[in-house]
């Protein structure tokens, strides 16, 4: 398992993403699952992967062959974003289908998705979250993120601080936090932590970071986290408790006077 996010702002793009892929009691292995294909000046694109390695492998070497060999479609040919979409589902379901049989032979799940998160020259930035069908939905101002993987531990975080005008290092502090949160709750999910932002308009990825296990600003992050919280809890308002009394079970009342 993994978990990744992309969350869709005014002011640009973050994109982050675990490395684990699976966790046992004695066999640990990570993969990056955070990859840009990006032509400086003419577009940005970033993909993040979870589900069967792989199938997510060879779609991404699939990708880079495409664009290494000019072959048409490819990802900096496509005029837009949404056109690259859904040519990723295309080449997602065509993998699929080639190894289909052989995995469904051995009981092997085979799904995965996609996040595809950029921007090309005429369009404002977007986000898309492609299926292992290779159909795609897109964010939008009002549901400005999108996940894949191990998504629940890591999305109450992002319900109650995001916004699409939230400011976009506060967005990326957000997307840490909540990759912190799902590896404090979830095994299967794990360093190193892959984490990209892209300011709106600017046509080259300029921030970019990777966080092992121990590393400082991580532990400064959760303690600091931490200790907000438990602030919050004890200085939140007091309960007002109704003493309303308690429904009981047919029956209990009458044999505690029996």
């Amino acid at each position: 398992m993994t978990y990744c996010l992309g969350i869709l702002v005014k002011e640009g793009l973050v994109l982050a993403a675990d490395s684990r892929t699976n966790a046992g009691v004695d066999y640990i292995s990570s993969y990056r699952k955070l990859f840009e294909f990006s032509k400086p000046g003419d577009r940005v694109i970033l993909l993040c992967t979870s589900g069967n390695l792989s199938i997510t492998q060879a779609v991404v070497h699939q990708l880079a062959q495409d664009i290494k060999r000019d072959r048409k479609p490819n990802l900096h040919s496509l005029p837009t974003l949404y056109d690259v979409a859904r040519y990723l589902g295309e080449q997602i379901r065509a993998l699929q289908e080639t190894d289909r049989p052989w995995l469904e032979k051995d009981q092997i799940d085979f799904q995965c998705s996609f996040l595809l998160g950029g921007q090309v020259q005429g369009d404002a930035p977007e986000l898309f979250l492609v299926y292992s069908q290779g159909n795609c939905i897109q964010a939008t101002p009002e549901t400005p993120f999108l996940q894949i993987g191990e998504t629940k531990y890591g999305k109450p975080i992002l319900d109650r601080t995001l916004g699409f005008d939230v400011p976009l290092d506060a967005v990326a502090k957000c997307a840490l936090l909540s990759i912190d949160s799902t590896m404090r709750s979830n095994l299967s999910v794990g360093p190193p932590i892959h984490l990209v932002m892209y300011q709106a308009g600017s046509f080259e990825v300029r921030h970019r970071a990777q966080f092992q296990a121990g590393d400082p600003y991580l532990i400064k992050m959760r303690k600091h986290w931490e200790v907000a919280l438990r602030e919050a809890s004890v200085t939140m308002p007091d309960i007002s408790w109704n003493q309303g009394d308690l429904p009981s079970p047919l029956g209990i009342a009458d044999l505690g006077n029996g």
